[in-house]
Order: structure tokens, then C-alpha cells, then sequence
């Protein structure tokens, strides 16, 4: 899962047991926890708390939207695009919701459940997540689908995008640094030259973009929105 930086580059192991104290080495941290069996799996034989397990442990260290963008990757699965590999979800969103319906009186359980309703599945990346909350934040925006498919009658696939308002005709792609590759610059120009022919007006965010928050980024969705028909409210 996508962490923050100062947990991704966490050096000590985290260990439960079932004894009271939790179990006290060098380098580790300990935890008092009882599990229930499918909360358990095992990682080259390695018993290892289950993803949903997971997410629920770490919503008391994380802030709501750090929590979300775990859940979207969790979550996410790919499939019949037509290219790519599949992807399954390492849980669904159906199984972890009734997961954590199922949870009393556990530390960090009020977050996950405020989280839990604004996951989204086909988020590619911890980027896309942050872009998509920051445009929910913006209350006067219209509501953006994820992984939305475009078609047109000229061309035999439609095209996923990031986020899209449909009834604007309006799309927002993150651009990561993945996209700078010269074989993915040309199926952008592809792209880009799809969305124009279906008169989709998109918007192109970039890590800067997301740096400069969203003083920078709402004002260019709100352009892109009013060349579709937009009007924002009173």
C-alpha cells in the first residue's frame, strides 16, 4: 500500500501476539492483538496480517486521506480493457466493506468507516486519489467518475480516463513521470487527439500541479468545466 513518507521508510518491524505485554526485541514493535482466522494470511509462508487487517491498523497513524488513497489501491482492479494485465483487487471493495461492518471497539475504526464510502475503484495511482479529493473538496464542482471509459463511433476502443464529468464533457488525466517515456508521449498525442475528436475538453495535472494545491489546480477544472456548458452556482 501507498504509505507516507515517513512509514514507507519505516525500519522496525511491527509484531503482534496474544500476550498481554506484546512481544519487546530490538527493532521491533510489539502489539497485544487477538485475530480471527481471516484475518491472517500468509506471504511466503509467513503469517502477515490480511490487507483488510492492515488497512484497519493503520487508519489510527494515518490521516483520512492518506487512509483513502491505501484503500483505493487495495481496492483497485483492471479489468476488459483490451490491453494491460488484468488486475484482481487485493480486496474487494464488497468484502471490506462488510469487514469492517463486522468490527467493534477497535482503534481507528470511525476513520475507516468516514473512508470507507469514498474509495473508488480503477485508481491507478496514490496521485489520481489525491487529485480526486481535492477537486471533492471544491464543493461547487460537479462529481467526477473514475476510470471513466470515452468512446467514439470513429475509433474501434474507447479510452479510460482518470476522472470525467460526462454530462460536461469534461476529463482530468494525472500525468506521472511515467509519462515522459517516448513511447508513452506518442499514445498520449493518440490520446489527446481522441479526446478532441470526441469533443472532450481535458485538463492535464502534473506533480507540480498538485504541489501549488488547489488555489492552482480547481481554477483549470472550472475553465475546462465552463467550455463544456458549466455554470457554477450562485
Amino acid at each position: 500500500m501507498p504509505l507516507p513518507k515517513d512509514l514507507e521508510e519505516e525500519t522496525r518491524l511491527h509484531f503482534s501476539s496474544s500476550s498481554k505485554t506484546g512481544p519487546r526485541r530490538k527493532h521491533v514493535v510489539g502489539h497485544s492483538r487477538c485475530f480471527d482466522p481471516d484475518e491472517v494470511t500468509l506471504l511466503d509462508g509467513i503469517p502477515v496480517t490480511s490487507p483488510a487487517r492492515t488497512w484497519l491498523d493503520l487508519a489510527p497513524v494515518l490521516s483520512l486521506d492518506d487512509l483513502i488513497v491505501a484503500g483505493d489501491f487495495l481496492v483497485c482492479t483492471r479489468e476488459d480493457r483490451g490491453f494491460g494485465r488484468p488486475r484482481p483487487p487485493l480486496v474487494s471493495l464488497a468484502d471490506l466493506n462488510l469487514y469492517i461492518s463486522r468490527k467493534h471497539r477497535i482503534p481507528g475504526l470511525a476513520k475507516a468507516r468516514s473512508a470507507l464510502p469514498q474509495l473508488r475503484v480503477g485508481v491507478d495511482s496514490p496521485q489520481e486519489t489525491r487529485l480526486r479529493l481535492m477537486l471533492q473538496a471544491a464543493h461547487h464542482l460537479p462529481p467526477f467518475r473514475v476510470d471513466y471509459p470515452v468512446s467514439s463511433d470513429d475509433y474501434e476502443f474507447p479510452r479510460w480516463v482518470d476522472l470525467a464529468c460526462p454530462e460536461f464533457r469534461t476529463c482530468v488525466e494525472y500525468d506521472g513521470a511515467h509519462h515522459l517515456t517516448p513511447l508513452r508521449q506518442v499514445a498520449d498525442k493518440g490520446r489527446d487527439s481522441f479526446m478532441i475528436d470526441c469533443g472532450w475538453n481535458q485538463v492535464k495535472i502534473y506533480a507540480r500541479d498538485l504541489d501549488l494545491g488547489a488555489e492552482w489546480v480547481v481554477p483549470q477544472v472550472e475553465a475546462a468545466l465552463r467550455r463544456g456548458g458549466w455554470q457554477p452556482p450562485p
